[in-house]
């Protein structure tokens, strides 16, 4: 039975089934393409239905019959599509299709003796629903071969039947390689692939199999789930990369060699950096993201390479603290404080406080935001190499599809959500902007003036610190207690810059340069956004129990008075202002411009001294930890700077007013 053709209840009734952008959007949000594709199809049905209607009201229809018969047809339609899609089936699927967090895990047979043989027919489904065959050698129980086109990965596992009624599942090795054709003999030959994809699919299917054969009482059947899920999006992405290798216009082995030819020279090139920051003989992991650029983790969470952008100070202390206090050193890898075994370890389990960057391949089927990179370095001041110049010498461009209309477009992408485990990162408007000149220099937002208020949004500030109602007020207070009691508590105050906030959770690029550029951008943000977090910040009117003094209702005794008449008596909180400068607009910036992202805090100088302490915080890759100190006015206080930045840098930024209040001295 053919469909009814379209009416005006089935066009609009088509647009209700969808959601449609309900909050401001921008380019680099993971649904930026399908909004647009959708309001653009909003917009053409909008205007038909306009050309139709208006048609219709110039006929001149004096014809009973012909009424009638409209009448008729109109209410035969109407009743047919309520039948098609009658509103409690919309709502049902609505439902169905807007439903989170309803899992109930991996349904994991009873019986632990047949556990072995289910894991294997898990690992073959994953990778038939991926696209790829599979293939089992008679006799040989723990075996699969996945083949598609050019790839070709063989598993073994090994069994250990000790226990024969609760036989354990392991992985003995995982062995890709690429069979490629010669276009002149038409012979095929195998290649041997990666040692490094080699290890990270055995280490995926490990820890799947590992969390299976754990005791059913402490086994979790939703991180079986999220693990196999997590194997079978691995496998998607190879297929994906299979089917374009295997191409004629524009495929081959470099689809798959590409990411490992990048890695030896991304890796060599942060070896130089951190010899450059290196302290002693190795290079502290947190001073190299802040002066450095991005540390590069190939196959960290997918068969691609991850960028670690910035990691909390808090998070640096965790790590140290639990990791060997002598770590390794190789010949390729930079030395770091922290061993790369216990880094990648830490980070593979998506911590809080780690910034991390996947540089993906996806397919789009609506139309992409963005065009070709234009390559117009010069135009840009982005990326930087302060350590190593020769930096500016490397380049590498990702591969990149032909023009075919027939097949979806394919785009490289940096991902900030971890596979959407996280919801991306905070980010101001003149940032986003400042990462759009990046991979496109001649955009077209308005340069004049980038901070206008987009309607709807707060300040970012206000997104980050209170994400559920980021437009709730102007300030913000938190109260600051020193842990060493040095001084005593900081009221602070923080006037909200008028600059719109969003979420950065990925962008697209073509290139090396664009890459680097870009989370030089996102380092900078994620520093400061880390120091607002470093407090419990609440809407200005409004006091929590617990940053409420108790106040002293005893009598005043004569110290205490003569106290107050030198001036020298100890305040219950120290107020203190916290601003954000603005930084100027990077399109037409001259040189001379100081564009370093920067926190202002100001309080009253000690009594008996008046005046103001003006404390700067900047983010300053040319000093040795990577943040610069400028304290103004604090009468008598000889904190050296080295000092305060050494404070700002394990994450007391916010206390080094308290600091300089305390080290001035009494007259």
């Amino acid at each position: 039975m053919s469909s009814p053709p379209p009416t005006l209840l089935s066009t609009l009734q088509g647009f209700k089934t969808h959601d449609l952008p309900t909050h401001a959007t921008h380019p680099f949000s993971s649904s930026a393409e399908a909004s647009c594709t959708m309001l653009t199809r909003l917009i053409q049905t909008t205007s038909q239905l306009s050309s139709s209607l208006e048609s219709y009201s110039t006929m001149s229809l004096t014809n009973p019959k012909l009424i009638s018969l409209l009448r008729q047809q109109a209410s035969i339609s109407h009743t047919l599509h309520n039948v098609r899609l009658s509103p409690k089936r919309l709502q049902t699927v609505a439902a169905l299709r807007t439903r989170t967090g309803t899992s109930y895990g991996e349904d994991i047979p009873i019986d632990p003796s047949a556990i072995v043989a289910w894991c294997i027919e898990r690992l073959e489904s994953w990778a038939k629903s991926a696209g790829l065959e599979t293939y089992k050698e008679d006799g040989r129980e723990a075996g699969l071969l996945l083949a598609g086109t050019v790839l070709v990965a063989e598993v073994e596992f090994s069994v250990d039947r000790g226990d024969p009624l609760k036989p354990k599942l392991d992985v003995a090795s995982v062995k890709t390689s690429y069979a490629i054709a010669d276009s002149d003999s038409g012979v095929t030959s195998n290649t041997s692939g990666s040692i490094s994809l080699d290890a990270f699919l055995a280490g995926s299917i490990q820890k799947f199999c590992t969390e299976v054969k754990k005791p059913e009482e402490v086994r979790d059947p939703r991180q079986v789930e999220k693990l196999g899920n997590s194997v079978r999006d691995q496998l998607r992405y190879l297929a994906m990369l299979d089917k374009l290798a295997a191409r004629k216009e524009d495929g081959g082995i470099r689809w798959f060699v590409d990411i490992d030819q990048l890695c030896s020279t991304l890796e060599l090139f942060s070896k130089s950096e951190a010899e450059a920051v290196a302290l002693s003989h190795a290079a502290p992991l947190d001073i190299y993201l802040l002066r450095c650029h991005a540390l590069p983790l190939p196959y960290l969470v997918s068969p691609s390479i991850s960028f670690l952008v910035y990691v909390s100070p808090h998070m640096y202390l965790t790590m140290k603290t639990s990791s060997s206090t002598t770590p390794p050193t190789t010949d390729k890898l930079p030395a770091l404080d922290i061993p790369f075994d216990h880094l990648r370890s830490h980070l593979s389990a998506h911590p809080k406080g780690a910034t991390l960057a996947t540089l993906l391949l996806t397919s789009l089927n609506d139309s992409q935001l963005f065009p070709a990179s234009l390559s117009m370095t010069s135009l840009i001041s982005r990326p930087t190499f302060p350590l190593v110049p020769s930096g500016a010498e490397l380049e590498h461009v990702f591969p990149q599809t032909a023009e075919l209309t027939t097949d979806a477009q394919h785009v490289w992408v940096l991902d900030f959500t971890q596979g959407g485990r996280v919801p991306g990162i905070v980010v101001s408007q003149s940032r986003l902007r400042e990462m759009e000149l990046v991979i496109h220099p001649l955009s077209g937002m308005d340069p004049l003036n980038p901070v206008m208020m987009s309607f709807g949004t707060g300040s970012w500030v206000a997104l980050l610190l209170n994400p559920s109602n980021p437009i709730s007020s102007e300030r913000y207070t938190a109260l600051y207690r020193s842990p060493t009691g040095k001084h005593p508590p900081l009221q602070l105050r923080l006037t909200l810059p008028e600059e719109p906030g969003f979420l950065l959770e990925k962008i697209p690029v073509h290139s090396m340069k664009e890459v680097w550029g870009i989370l030089e951008v996102v380092r900078e943000q994620c520093w400061l956004n880390e120091i607002l977090l470093g407090c419990h910040w609440t809407t200005e009117g409004i006091t929590m129990d617990a940053d409420d003094l108790p106040v002293d209702e005893s009598d005043a005794t004569e110290e205490e008075l003569q106290a107050v008449l030198s001036g020298t008596v100890i305040p219950r909180k120290i107020p203190v202002s916290v601003y954000l400068p603005q930084r100027p607009d990077p399109l037409f910036d001259m040189p001379s411009v100081d564009r370093r992202t920067r926190i202002l805090m100001t309080c009253p100088e000690r009594p008996p001294m008046s005046g103001v302490v003006e404390v700067t915080v900047a983010y300053d890759e040319t000093r040795t930890r990577g943040v610069s100190v400028e304290v103004n006015g604090a009468m008598g206080c000889d904190l050296k700077r080295d000092v305060l930045e050494e404070i700002a840098r394990r994450g007391g930024t916010l206390g080094l007013p308290g600091r300089v209040w305390a080290n001035s001295r009494v007259s």
